[in-house]
């Protein structure tokens, strides 16, 4: 009898491990066990990102044991300011932010860990349709651009030389208008031309008022545009965290590679309640068919260099950085095995 009691004793601890265990596995899919709080502060909310907002929409970040709280910064610069003061953990930027920060003077660097474009995200919009629009036609037109020395502005400084065009004197660009205005201002009748990222480039469409005639992403080439980064120290902290934050992205790019444009409309509709999902399948269609987001994470060493080559040709670097100083690939890599 003692024997039999011993016996069931240790059946019964051996089924409390297991099920303890399978508990413990499961512990950080569980809506009811806290989760990392992790500050996201992006430079703007913008479809462009879908794959961020499609891992956001699927629980991605949840089952990779995180809480995202998403801001969004309004500009490179203040998304900077929120990483560096400590108010966000990881800036979702263009990644000359990091490299103008370097150069700066700082002990603890905001490295970049996962690029999420790989082209530009903005269009040329011309005041009447164009069939055959060629670069050449922007010459002695005036131009609605973007701030100087801000990604958009340089990516298409860098196309207009590609075609042998001078942006200072062989067109007009005005850089006066606020980067979120110049959509009304070109309804309003202002320049020939305007720069716009989505939705203001479907919306100017939509209302008669502009007709999409280039992509700045094909005419560009593949260029980081933007990347997730933080501070040098906290990554160093945190690692797990960093891992797990990319595991979820990297999930993201898997969804919008593998679905169709109507599908991750659908999903990510939510972060876009003031757009209908017509709009946003149209949108997303568009940057899916210019090859916007890459199959995985890794930010390249040529890309880096790429993205040096545009600031010096816009006269915004003074000298070159090390790419292993700023980018690390460690996260972006595990998390496609």
């Amino acid at each position: 009898m003692k024997q039999k009691c011993i016996s069931f004793l240790l059946l019964f601890t051996l089924l409390l491990t297991a099920v303890t265990g399978c508990g413990s596995t499961a512990a950080k899919d569980s809506p009811d066990v806290p989760k990392e709080k992790v500050v996201l502060n992006e430079v703007a909310h913008s479809i462009f990102y879908a794959p961020m907002y499609v891992a956001i929409e699927e629980g991605y970040f949840q089952e990779e044991g995180l809480e995202v709280e998403l801001v969004t910064g309004f500009g490179a610069d203040k998304t900077m300011t929120a990483v560096l003061s400590g108010e966000a953990d990881i800036g979702f930027m263009g990644s000359e932010a990091s490299i103008y920060t370097y150069l700066g003077g700082t002990d603890d660097p905001v490295v970049n860990f996962a690029q999420l474009t790989q082209r530009a995200g903005n269009f040329l919009v011309s005041r009447e349709p164009i069939d055959n629009f060629s670069w050449d036609m922007l010459k002695g037109a005036q131009v609605l651009g973007g701030r100087a020395g801000g990604m958009p502005e340089m990516v298409f400084e860098y196309i207009l030389k590609k075609h042998n065009i001078d942006p200072k004197t062989d067109t007009t660009i005005d850089q006066s208008i606020d980067f979120g205005s110049t959509a009304a201002a070109f309804s309003g009748g202002q320049g020939d031309f305007t720069v716009e990222f989505e939705p203001h480039a479907t919306s100017l469409e939509a209302k008669g008022d502009g007709y999409v005639v280039a992509s700045l992403g094909t005419d560009s080439g593949y260029v980081p545009y933007t990347a997730f980064s933080a501070k040098k120290s906290y990554i160093s902290e945190n690692p797990e965290t960093i891992q797990a934050f990319t595991n979820a992205l990297q999930k993201g790019m898997d969804y919008v590679n593998s679905h169709s444009p109507e599908e991750i409309a659908k999903i990510i509709q939510p972060q876009f309640a003031e757009t209908d999902l017509e709009t946003i399948t149209t949108i997303v269609t568009r940057y899916a068919e210019q090859d916007t987001w890459a199959e995985n994470l890794v930010f390249q060493k040529d890309s880096f260099e790429l993205l040096q080559n545009i600031l010096e040709e816009a006269d915004e670097l003074e000298k070159r950085v090390p790419y292993e100083d700023l980018v690390t690939t460690e996260f972006a890599e595990k998390a496609t095995k």
